[in-house]
């Protein structure tokens, strides 16, 4: 997915008004074409694969229009220059033409092929990291982002075996990974959320209470994930982010512990050493 331009650079003056010219000079002169075709065609090994790729445009005041397929390069160069879309979003490869599918049956029209994506997002730390929330972003949180990055790439090429993995900048606030290996594209939608429940750890959407049960033998990729996040613990969690300093930031993490006995016990004994550091209430 291409994210709508966000805003630029800190000291310039950005008006809403101007985003048509931005996307205007973008989709002219910027935008990747020849990688971003030749990407999706995989070298065109099957007949009309670029052209069966459907593609959705989020046009000016939220439009939304699908089924758009472009039978090469050149036609979807004069397309996204003609409409200049606030954002697009790559759907699956289908059985016919995504633009023709108002004279198809119905029940002959299916998706075939779709990339495995994998979505990391910021908020998902928020009830870890101190310097920032919500979308913001900054360099010291962004270091979660890398090691869930060097770990889920670590599960997907030793786990299953994929060696194409995309890792784009999602455009706000975080990352997504595309798997593209052809088995990946072929996975039915049962192997995906196979896959999605193998590597998901802790449970639950952004704002609720995540809690994590490990037990003394680690799977072997949790275990490969517990010795990335210990080397970097101490210094990312304990003392960049501070994630101890204060009842609001330790509450949080208490949270994350099943056993609500041992939530009172930590909670009681680091009232009762208001000056101690995020590595000591650890320790």
């Amino acid at each position: 997915m291409l994210a709508e331009p966000d805003k630029p650079a800190k000291g310039v003056a950005y008006d809403p008004q101007d985003l048509p010219e931005y996307l205007n000079v973008y989709y002219k002169r910027l935008f990747p074409y020849g990688p971003f075709c030749r990407w999706l065609s995989y070298g065109n090994v099957q007949k009309d694969y670029f052209y069966r790729r459907e593609f959705s445009f989020t046009l000016k005041d939220d439009i939304y229009v699908r089924y758009q397929s472009f039978r090469d390069q050149a036609e979807m160069e004069r397309e996204l220059q003609k409409r200049c879309p606030h954002k697009i979003d790559i759907g699956a490869v289908f059985s016919h033409t995504p633009k023709d599918h108002k004279g198809i049956n119905p029940a002959a029209f299916r998706a075939q092929q779709k990339e495995l994506v994998f979505d990391i997002d910021m908020t998902d730390y928020d009830e870890v990291r101190t310097c920032c929330s919500g979308a913001a972003i900054c360099d010291r949180c962004w270091s979660f982002m890398k090691l869930a990055i060097k770990i889920l790439d670590d599960a997907l090429r030793k786990d299953f075996g994929f060696e194409h993995l995309l890792w784009v900048y999602s455009g706000r606030r975080g990352v997504h990974c595309w798997v593209a290996d052809e088995e990946a594209r072929k996975l039915s939608q049962s192997g995906r959320s196979s896959i999605a429940e193998y590597l998901s750890v802790i449970k639950g959407g952004e704002n609720q209470v995540k809690k994590v049960n490990f037990f003394k033998n680690l799977h072997p990729s949790l275990e490969r994930a517990n010795e990335y996040i210990g080397k970097q613990f101490t210094s990312l969690a304990l003392t960049d982010q501070d994630i101890l300093g204060d009842e609001e930031r330790w509450s949080k993490v208490l949270a994350l512990i099943p056993d609500s006995g041992i939530q009172g016990t930590l909670s009681s004994l680091w009232k009762s050493k208001p000056h101690e550091s995020s590595v000591d209430r650890w320790r």
